[in-house]
């Protein structure tokens, strides 16, 4: 069964303090659908590149039945990584980059960035017109646009690493070239992995700040977690456990209840109560602004590395 549709949800921003909530375009994929084209005919796709992120995506892409694996192909410089895939899940292995130029509708350009200049002069020289999607860091849509040339379709994309267990949280900017189909096929099929939000690519790096750095973020909070479990008496299988597990529950109830999180945080704040005490204990250690600035840090790196 073949679809071009894609769920659109309203992200979770409603303020508890009874600001009206704002609604932003929020795409996964209907699982078990094959990605199509606009004739109905499943979306041939390409992966330039097939390391831990490309590999992911291509896992997750052929396990949803989003892309049927013989419409699958990919080649790399390190030529074992696309024969384990080609092995594992019965992908195309691809024997240049020309070779998944030629074959596929849609390619992944998931290689280093200072690799992306040659890589978009094989795509180039192939003859082909192919959507273009970009996932390596910090190479402009006008890069891009110069090397492939003006007419090309180019998607920019800030992915994270949460890809790598089905929970990618992603953002994509499509150029001026691409149509309303394009971005849309480039929403399904990274909603099939996730959940992404079509943004401007000015947004790209505020993208890279929040949920490109995030998870690091996540797992430094995750390791003092626990390490306060242990410093309390427990011992470390015990307190990391309950510490990942502390936080993937408290994310999914703020996806799951639609509510603020600062509405659930008072839920569980009773007066001169434990938690109350701890979350003081934060502010006294200047936690939130702390976790603000380090969002803004990277996001300035991010422009940074953007301009060279």
């Amino acid at each position: 069964e073949c679809t071009r549709e894609f769920h659109e949800q309203a992200p979770l921003t409603a303020d508890w303090h009874g600001q009206a909530p704002q609604k932003a375009q929020q795409t996964t994929a209907p699982r078990e659908m094959v990605l199509c084209s606009e004739g109905m005919v499943p979306v041939k796709v390409g992966f330039i590149g097939a390391g831990m992120m490309a590999g992911a995506m291509i896992r997750g892409l052929v396990s949803s039945k989003t892309c049927p694996a013989d419409c699958v192909i990919a080649s790399d410089a390190y030529q074992p990584c696309v024969d384990g895939l080609a092995e594992e899940l019965g992908i195309t292995s691809g024997g240049s980059n020309k070779d998944v130029a030629l074959f596929a509708d849609l390619i992944v350009l998931a290689v280093k960035p200072q690799m992306v200049k040659d890589v978009c002069a094989d795509i180039k020289g192939s003859g082909t017109n192919p959507l273009v999607v970009s996932i390596a860091a910090g190479v402009t849509i006008e890069s891009l646009e110069g090397w492939l040339g003006s007419s090309a379709r180019v998607v920019r994309v800030m992915p994270n690493t949460p890809c790598l267990v089905g929970e990618l949280a992603a953002a994509y900017a499509p150029n001026a070239a691409c149509s309303a189909a394009d971005a849309a096929t480039v929403g399904s099929l990274l909603g099939a992995l996730g959940t992404a939000f079509k943004v401007k690519e000015a947004d790209l790096d505020a993208v890279t700040g929040l949920s490109g750095s995030g998870p690091a973020y996540v797992f430094q909070f995750i390791e003092a977690l626990s390490d306060g479990g242990v410093r309390a008496g427990l011992t470390r299988p015990i307190a990391t456990a309950l510490a990942a597990k502390t936080v993937r529950g408290a994310a999914t109830m703020v996806l799951q209840t639609g509510k603020h999180p600062g509405e659930l945080k008072d839920q569980v704040t009773s007066p001169g109560g434990t938690t109350i005490t701890g979350v003081h204990a934060l502010e006294q250690g200047g936690m939130r602004a702390a976790v603000m600035n380090a969002v803004l840090a990277a996001t300035a790196r991010s422009r940074e590395l953007g301009k060279k």
